[in-house]
C-alpha cells in the first residue's frame, strides 16, 4: 500500500476511533489488508449515517462531496467523499446502503451481509483498523463486476481456504 493510502487510512481511523464511531473498512482496501497484491484505489468505509453530522466538522477541509444520496443501476446510498492529500475516502451510510444483486433481480441490504460475521481488527503501522470479515467481503464482492473484483474474489477464496477459523 502506498504511503498516501496508509496515511489516509490511519488519519480517518483515528478520527473514527477517537469519536467512538463504529466502522468497517471494505472494498479493495480490506482485501489489501488481508494480503491481496492489487493496488488500492480508494478507501471504502461503512458507518451509520447518524454519525455524518459529528464527522463533518472534523474532516471539513478534506470534503470533496458533502453527504449526498447516490442512485444508479448498482447502488442506492448516501455517501460522504473526502480527498485526504490525494487519497479518496468514501464513507457510506450502512443503514440505508442498497446494492443490486449480481443477477440484477433484487436490491440487497448490505447491512444484512455485514452482520453475518464480526469485523476484524488489523494493525496498520501500529494503528488498529476495523475491516470487514473476509467472508463478508467475499460475499459483497461477488455481487460486483469488473476485473479488479474478480482478482479480489479469487484472492479471498484462497485466503479463506488457507485461514479457516
Amino acid at each position: 500500500m502506498v504511503k498516501k493510502t496508509f496515511d489516509a487510512l490511519k488519519w480517518i481511523a483515528g478520527i473514527l476511533d477517537d469519536n467512538h464511531i463504529p466502522y468497517r473498512i471494505g472494498g479493495g482496501t480490506a482485501a489489501h489488508l488481508y494480503g491481496s497484491g492489487r493496488p488500492v484505489n480508494d478507501i471504502d468505509i461503512s458507518i451509520s449515517g447518524k454519525y455524518f453530522p459529528s464527522i463533518l466538522p472534523l474532516v471539513q477541509e478534506y470534503i470533496a462531496i458533502e453527504p449526498t444520496h447516490y442512485l444508479d443501476e448498482k447502488w442506492d446510498c448516501t455517501t460522504l467523499s473526502l480527498d485526504y492529500h490525494g487519497q479518496d475516502i468514501d464513507l457510506t451510510d450502512v443503514d440505508t446502503l442498497l446494492m443490486r444483486s449480481s443477477d440484477e433481480k433484487e436490491w440487497i441490504k448490505n447491512k444484512e451481509i455485514y452482520e453475518k460475521h464480526p469485523n476484524q481488527v488489523v494493525q496498520v503501522d501500529g494503528v488498529s483498523v476495523s475491516i470487514m470479515h473476509q467472508k463478508v467481503l467475499l460475499e459483497y464482492k461477488q455481487h460486483l463486476s469488473g476485473e479488479h473484483q474478480e482478482y479480489d474474489i479469487k484472492f479471498l477464496e484462497e485466503y479463506i481456504k488457507t485461514h479457516q477459523e
